[in-house]
């Protein structure tokens, strides 16, 4: 990702890190900021296809029956896992799949004032 622009509720492949934060994995995420300060830091969220995980009440499901699905750049039903949340420089960001639909912004906003008890 070469061009500054507004992020914001881009879905992107970047490299994640495990939780040991030794090894990362290149994965989707959400990102939930657009670019901040002159060090062009985004805070982005963990976004998996794994259905199978126990549900977080933070959690955001996005189904492929929707009719915004294309949208997301995503190849299946995934979960944005909102407590799953990590900055990253916007130079680690290896390409935009595409973006969270309208529908589900607002669901995302109140997830996150939820975790954060704003």
């Amino acid at each position: 990702m070469d061009k500054p622009g507004r992020m914001k509720h881009d879905i992107v492949l970047v490299p994640f890190p495990f939780d040991n934060l030794k090894t990362s994995k290149v994965r989707p995420a959400i990102c939930l900021t657009s670019e901040v300060g002159h060090y062009d830091h985004l805070v982005i969220a963990f976004i998996t296809s794994r259905m199978d995980l126990s549900k977080e009440a933070s959690d955001l499901i996005v189904l492929e029956e929707s009719e915004a699905f294309k949208m997301t750049g995503l190849k299946t039903s995934s979960v944005i896992r909102l407590h799953r949340l990590v900055t990253v420089p916007r130079k680690l960001i290896r390409r935009k799949l595409g973006r969270l639909p309208d529908a589900l912004k607002s669901e995302l906003d109140l997830k996150l004032k939820e975790l954060f008890d704003l």
